[in-house]
């Protein structure tokens, strides 16, 4: 059984901006962010009028999520239902600072992050290990619930990167080379029986809407 999920990356903040890492800080959306989430609701509108079907808007519970839902969810006049699951990535005591302050602040832990280890976690945050198989396990419940349906899911950088990785096969010591986009469209198909067997990318970085630009908040890292 397929179910095909249109993961939605949240608008820009005034934190992306600066490149100050946000996790589980609720941080609200910029203004930019907003229009952002504007012209993704008009998008999904027109969508829906040319038949394209959305049996259901899933979003992140940090407000950033939430807020660029809610277009979403006017324009196919369904509610929002939060996944508390696909929050970001935890980054414990990283978060609130951007890469210049974290390498000053907590220069072995900044070097230990720089090598790529899946394993490693910030001090009282989460490694990247432990936030993939979070996130997989989040979605088994969307997926079950929507057996050959077609959902949107608004969520983080992180989720997405999460979920391009598991798709492509690719280990998570690899570098991204693929963008995460604010407010873009990114498709992906779901095969399941009973759990979550295998994933394919149909579409990624789709910024249409946004007149083919947004941002990519990539930390400075090698």
């Amino acid at each position: 059984m397929t179910t095909q999920i249109i993961f939605i990356r949240h608008g820009e903040t005034d934190w992306n901006r600066i490149k100050r890492i946000q996790g589980h800080i609720d941080i609200p959306l910029a203004q930019s962010g907003i229009d952002q989430a504007q012209q993704l609701g008009s998008r999904i509108a027109r969508e829906a009028q040319s038949g394209a079907r959305l049996d259901a808007v899933w979003s992140s519970d940090l407000m950033r999520a939430q807020q660029t839902a809610q277009p979403v969810a006017q324009a196919l006049q369904v509610p929002v239902q939060l996944a508390p699951g696909l929050r970001e990535r935890n980054y414990g005591a990283f978060q609130g600072h951007d890469s210049d302050e974290i390498a000053a602040r907590f220069p072995d832990e900044y070097a230990h992050w720089q090598t790529r280890d899946p394993g490693f976690a910030p001090p009282a945050g989460e490694s990247h290990r432990a936030f993939y198989h979070r996130v997989l396990h989040a979605l088994e419940p969307l997926i079950a619930a929507h057996p050959g349906g077609r959902i949107a899911v608004v969520t983080h950088g992180g989720v997405l990167d999460c979920v391009y990785r598991f798709a492509r096969g690719l280990p998570l010591d690899a570098p991204r080379n693929w963008p995460l986009f604010n407010t873009s469209v990114n498709i992906v198909d779901f095969e399941s029986d009973g759990a979550v067997t295998q994933a394919s990318v149909v579409t990624w970085g789709d910024v249409e809407h946004l007149g083919g630009a947004s941002a990519d908040d990539g930390f400075r890292r090698v």
